[in-house]
């Protein structure tokens, strides 16, 4: 199953750190916050990635073009122009970079993943969110639930859209950002059917995935919960990411299961 992830935002309400990079890129412990979210995946098996890529989409292409050699002990032979990779740090990774369009509405940024997904059930997610989320039990939710999409609710202190919840799991309704704390809302972490390309116009760079695709679900009941009360962690702001970087410099970060597991961090 492929994980897509967005990547392509302004990321302007961390614009202290995103002047020259897109907002994924922005590191958490000397490493970028895409890179955990890549590896929160992997824990679970999930190895191969489409990154939906568009406000300084080259710094993205180039951080995974340089992989090896930006975590690898190198050798470099002026004289005979070779280059040795000594231990190299390895990831079981096969990482599909799609340039979306700086301008393009998230929604419309998947519509170009479409071709790339072949008809497959697919995880989705942010390119800023962290969590402990329990992936295969996510997927087994949904495969219960039998809808066209999943998402993961959870329930930070109140400044995200909320969603209003029936019984059953399932979104009854979609709002943008009301007043108040402790709703439910949208933490990304997502499963999807192919079937959520039919709500998405082609040929359009306007469409919000939020406003657009999920509301359409959301009034079908084709939109399920997972509602999660664990670990769960947006990175919006410049406080947001000091206080990840605080967690992770402190050996605090409970996203970080392969460090837990004993697997070793790239």
């Amino acid at each position: 199953m492929k994980v897509v992830i967005f990547a392509g935002g302004l990321g302007s309400r961390l614009s202290e750190e995103t002047g020259e990079r897109p907002k994924p890129m922005v590191e958490i412990g000397g490493k970028p916050i895409l890179w955990h979210i890549m590896k929160t995946y992997s824990y679970y098996g999930f190895h191969e990635f489409i990154v939906l890529t568009g406000y300084l989409s080259h710094v993205i292409k180039d951080y995974f073009i340089n992989y090896y050699t930006r975590y690898s002990d190198i050798t470099v032979d002026m004289r005979d122009h070779n280059v040795t990779l000594h231990a190299a740090r390895e990831e079981p990774w096969r990482v599909t970079m799609l340039y979306t369009g700086e301008q393009t509405m998230t929604g419309s940024r998947l519509k170009k993943a479409e071709a790339y997904l072949k008809g497959e059930t697919f995880l989705l997610t942010y390119g800023d969110g962290l969590s402990t989320v329990n992936i295969p039990d996510l997927i087994a939710f949904h495969r219960k639930c039998g809808k066209i999409a999943t998402l993961t609710a959870v329930q930070p202190e109140g400044k995200f859209g909320a969603l209003g919840l029936a019984e059953g799991d399932i979104v009854k309704s979609f709002q943008e950002k009301p007043k108040g704390d402790g709703a439910w809302i949208n933490g990304g972490f997502m499963v999807c059917e192919p079937g959520i390309f039919d709500h998405i116009p082609a040929h359009s760079d306007s469409v919000v995935f939020e406003t657009g695709p999920l509301r359409a679900l959301s009034a079908r009941g084709e939109l399920a919960a997972y509602r999660y009360s664990g670990f769960w962690h947006a990175m919006d702001t410049l406080k947001d990411r000091r206080e990840l970087e605080h967690m992770w410099k402190n050996h605090k970060a409970p996203w970080a299961l392969w460090e837990k597991s004993g697997q070793e961090a790239s």
